[in-house]
Order: C-alpha cells, then structure tokens, then sequence
C-alpha cells in the first residue's frame, strides 16, 4: 500500500472511531429516555480501484426489536383501558360508602329505621320526630349525591373523551409529518434516528389511547393500524369526529345529547367486539360514560323507586288524598313510573312534613294530609313507616336479582355490587399493569447497556489511538524523507 493510501485509510479509521465515540456517549447520555433507541454505526470497508483504503461510513442504525415493542403497546393500551374502569369503580364505592360506614347509603337507611323505632316509642317528642325528618333527609341526599357524583364521572369521561379525539388527530398528523422527513433524509443520506425517536414517542402516545400495530415500510415510513384492521396511518392520517357536550344528565344518550365517535367523516362504534377503540383509554371513557355510569346510574334510581313507592302505599296513610305523593318524593310531586330515569337526583322530602318548607313535623305522626295535629301518643303511622322501610318488596327496575327484600337489604345489593365491581376491575388492572412492566422490563433489556458502551467505548479509543499512531508514523516517515 502506498504511503497515500496508509494516510487515507488511517484518516478514514479516525473519522469512523469519532462517529462511533458519539454514538455511544449518545446512547449513554439517553440510556434512560423514552422512546430512544440504541444507535449502531454501520460501516463497509472502502475500496479505491481494486485496492482497500479503510474504512466507509455507510450509516446509524436504530436497533428496536419491532415484534415486541408492538406486544409493549397493546399491553399499554389494554392497561390504559383497565385502569380507567378501576378508577371508575373506586369513584363509585367511594360516593355509594361501604355498610360500616355511617353516611353510606346503608348506613343512612340504619339512622332511618332507628329514628322510626325511637319516635314510635315517644311520639309525642318533637325532636325524635325531627330526628325522623333528619334521617330520612339524609337519606335521600346520599342517593342524591351519589347519582350527582355518577353523573359527574360521565361529564369527566366525556370531557376526556374530546381530549383524546384531539390528541389523537394531532398525533397520527404528526406521525404523517415525520414520514415525509424521514422519506426524504433516508433517500438523501442523511441520519434519520432522531426522528425516528420522535416519530416512536408519538405513536406511543397513541398507542395509550387506543390500540395500534405498526408496519415499517422500504422507504422508512411507517404505517398504523389498529388490530381489527382499521386505517390509522397509511400515507395520510386518519381523522376522529367528536363533539363534546358541558355537562352531562342521566337521561343524555349518543344521539340523544352525547356524541358518537365518527372516522373520516363515518360513524364507527364505540363499544362491541367490533369497535375500533376496543382497548385503550378511550373505549375505557366511552365504556365509563355509556355503560359503566349509566348502569350505576339505573340502579340508583331503581333503590330510589323502591324508597318511594314503599312510603306511597295508599293503605300507609289514610289522611293522603289518592294519588298524593307518600314521604319521599320526585322533586315534591307523586313519581311516575315512565319517568324513572335520574329519579335519585329529584328525590325530595315531602314539603307538608318539612318545617323547612312550611309543613309541620307533627305531620309524621298523624298524617301526610292531616290538617290539625291529632293525639300526641298515636304510633299508627310511625310503626306502618317502619314497617314499610323492613318489608319484603320485589325490585322493579335496576337489573338486580329477583327476590323479595327489605329497603337494606336492597341497599346491601346496590353497595355489594359495586364492591364486587371494584375487586374485579382493580384484578384486571393489576394483571394489565403486570403484563406491561413485563414488557417494559424486556424492551428495556433490549435497550442500551452502559456496561457495554463504556466496553466499546473503550476498544472505540484503542481503535482511534492505533489509527491516529498510523497518522504519526506516516508523518514521521515523511519529515524523514523531506530532511534527506
């Protein structure tokens, strides 16, 4: 080899050692970055005529074991998707209270059925009659506020829902976007893996929202589509229709106040075995304000009917004129079975028992319609409204299981079959977040090593030293040969 080629060669040895040196202080300095991915100089040897001077630089390789960071997104979406249900159902038990707690629903219709007991034994006592009052005010506040609070939980996952629809449109546009820039760097040489990372972080933040499979194509771009084989990315971006609404009532329905879900113009479902959006967080929000909430919110109103009707029984109170509202009541006036839905929201104590609103409490012990107070030792109508609350009654509504029961018993059902809600959802968010740090673990394993770049970080230095001695020796040689 001549002495040109040697210099070329060590020169082309040096500038590769440098290139590789910034490599790997790139992966260190990144090893704990999301979305970054392990870059490998690729080199060829280079080959002037017939004869080899060194070495070619030829690329940066991004190194992403695509099978599994697919598998890492699925796990995340289906963990998005089952945290969102079990912070649904924490809300619930939450606002519903467990039976030992007192201003839980059941611990509300206990204070009842004891202020009935202690006002049947002293009725002539004004503030065991108040105490009644309070009790039973209590009680229809709590399934109130419950209700309030299941529609509020719709109203956010509505609102969340609007986010996600825009997060998504910006992010496959942004996807679409780094396509074209690494198209067109791929075809002009140039390093392309720091969009890469970016367009990786990108669809990682879709993939939270709904599921996504990635395809790589020649040119570098990608396409995305979800697992039932719905088009997100291919060429251009996939656009999400959504209009939110500000609040959100028990009667409100998609097509009935709510918002559908649209695709490029077209309505798609949102929930079913065939929906698009199955398994991430925005399905889990469309799941909270269309099936989770209402479900809770039907069975509310199913305990409220019961509450009602069990203190309307025309033979309870003879003093009420037919057809006059009992105790409790749909927002003052007598309920109406065709109007059951948000009936937990209008309960109301009856104004003719209510100081509060120009009733009187004597009215508990003598009559709902009884227009003076009668005699003070009569237990008549307190001992029938406790005996109301206890008696064995159907539900009517509210897809509870059959069988008769009592007020607590029926409220025992409400509370229980949220718990059990709870229990399961929380088992399913626990295995999905398990499932996903799993994953993470692995594609963290697979990711950057410091151990091992500062090893190659080493022969790097031992590469560049031997090449820069080459440099040295030649020059020497040269001065040599230049002193003669």
């Amino acid at each position: 080899m001549s002495v040109g080629g040697t210099l070329s060669s060590a020169l082309s040895g040096l500038a590769a050692a440098a290139k590789a040196a910034e490599l790997v202080s790139s992966n260190i300095a990144n090893a704990t970055t999301p979305g970054y991915a392990r870059r490998v100089l690729q080199t060829t040897s280079r080959i002037v005529g017939s004869e080899g001077q060194g070495v070619q630089v030829v690329g940066v390789q991004r190194t992403v074991d695509l099978p599994l960071l697919g598998d890492r997104r699925l796990a995340q979406s289906a963990s998005g998707d089952a945290d969102a249900r079990a912070a649904f159902f924490q809300r619930l038990e939450t606002t519903l209270g467990t039976p030992d707690q007192a201003f839980s629903i059941s611990g509300r219709v206990a204070a009842l059925d004891a202020s009935l007991t202690e006002a049947s034994s002293a009725p002539d006592s004004e503030p065991r009659l108040a105490a009644v009052l309070a009790s039973a005010k209590a009680l229809a506040s709590q399934i109130g506020s419950a209700s309030k609070d299941v529609q509020a939980a719709r109203t956010a996952a509505n609102n969340e829902i609007g986010n996600e629809v825009n997060t998504l449109n910006t992010s496959l546009a942004r996807v679409v976007a780094l396509n074209v820039q690494i198209r067109r760097g791929n075809g002009q040489g140039q390093d392309i893996t720091a969009m890469q990372d970016q367009r990786q972080q990108v669809i990682d933040q879709v993939s939270k929202i709904l599921p996504v499979r990635q395809v790589e194509q020649n040119d570098g771009t990608v396409s995305l589509y979800t697992p039932n084989g719905a088009v997100l990315v291919d060429g251009k971006p996939a656009v999400f229709g959504f209009s939110g609404s500000p609040a959100v009532i028990p009667s409100m329905t998609i097509g009935n106040g709510l918002s559908g879900l649209t695709l490029n113009g077209s309505p798609i479902a949102t929930s079913g075995d065939s929906s698009i959006i199955l398994g991430g967080t925005l399905g889990a929000n469309f799941a909270v304000r269309d099936d989770l909430a209402v479900k809770a919110q039907t069975q509310l109103d199913a305990v409220a009917r019961d509450l009602v009707e069990r203190f309307s029984d025309p033979t309870l109170d003879a003093t009420r004129a037919p057809g006059a509202a009992g105790l409790f009541t749909d927002a003052g006036a007598t309920f109406d079975p065709a109007n059951e839905a948000g009936l937990s929201q209008r309960l109301k104590i009856n104004a003719a028992a209510d100081p509060d609103q120009g009733g009187a409490l004597w009215r508990l012990r003598d009559g709902l319609g009884a227009a003076t107070p009668g005699a003070v030792g009569n237990t008549a109508l307190l001992t029938g409204l406790g005996t109301a609350l206890n008696a064995q009654r159907e539900p009517v509504s509210g897809g509870f299981m059959a069988g008769q029961r009592s007020f607590a018993s029926f409220a025992s059902d409400l509370l229980s079959s949220a718990a059990t809600s709870k229990v399961s959802a929380d088992g399913e968010a626990t295995y999905a977040k398990t499932r996903l740090d799993t994953f993470t673990s692995m594609e963290a394993s697979n990711g950057v090593d410091t151990d091992h770049e500062m090893q190659s970080l080493l022969q790097i230095e031992q590469a560049y030293s031997a090449n820069a001695k080459v440099i040295k020796s030649v020059s020497d040689m040269i001065q040599t040969l230049l002193d003669i």
